[in-house]
């Protein structure tokens, strides 16, 4: 019942609001960032409405794919150097949008492994997957509305870190690590949660069996309205 009005819900989110756009022939575009002397990078990824797919395995700092029909839409990629923390920030320009009527607009985007990352994705609606679990991960946010999330930590992660979900409507699964402690807490106007793999203090608060055992801890906290949040752990 909850799924079915939030289906609804996201399909009139997804019909209405639209900014009016002009359509053309479908472009293919890449961009890369070369690796650089910076200590770490915080990466920040602005869609308003699409098809988000993060992964790795490039050896630049980040490899993007970009698909879209709507020229006014050309993703706008800027970075910022530094020999500390240095800034990458992805965009879909003109402001949010709240659905894509037939429109195209898909990233791909592939970040290298060995450089320390925070990851920030503000994704409005449509479908996300986000295979995140072999990057070289210091924390990740993702701010999600109307549509479904899929993200992947599974992998050796090289030091503990921080995941925070907020949500508008949809579901989100997340696919935890093995292998390390993982703490999780969600609360906030989550309409179903299913966890795997975890057990519960009964304070709202999850845990595995390697929490405590293991010297690298995932810390997951999900809030606000999700129609369906997924935790899955190892269940060996």
């Amino acid at each position: 019942m909850i799924l079915n009005r939030l289906t609804i819900a996201g399909a009139l989110l997804l019909s209405g609001c639209m900014v009016d756009v002009q359509t053309g022939p479908t472009r293919y575009e890449s961009q890369a960032i070369d690796m650089d002397k910076a200590e770490s990078v915080r990466v920040e990824l602005h869609m308003g409405a699409g098809e988000l797919k993060i992964g790795s395995g490039t050896e630049k700092l980040m490899q993007a794919y970009f698909t879209y029909n709507v020229p006014s839409w050309k993703p706008v990629v800027n970075y910022s150097p530094s020999s500390g923390t240095a800034e990458l920030k992805v965009e879909q320009p003109s402001g949010v949008h709240r659905g894509l009527n037939g429109r195209k607009y898909e990233w791909d985007l592939r970040f290298n492994d060995q450089k320390p990352l925070d990851l920030a994705v503000h994704f409005g609606a449509g479908q996300g997957q986000l295979d995140v679990g072999r990057l070289n991960l210091r924390s990740v946010e993702v701010h999600m509305g109307v549509g479904q999330m899929d993200l992947d930590l599974r992998g050796h992660p090289q030091s503990s870190y921080s995941v925070e979900v907020h949500g508008g409507i949809g579901q989100a699964t997340v696919q935890l690590p093995s292998g390390v402690g993982v703490e999780a807490h969600a609360a906030g106007g989550i309409g179903h949660i299913e966890m795997r793999g975890l057990t519960s203090d009964g304070g709202g608060r999850w845990v595995n069996r390697e929490l405590g055992h293991s010297p690298i801890t995932v810390r997951v906290n999900v809030n606000g309205g999700i129609g369906e949040i997924r935790l899955l752990g190892d269940t060996d």
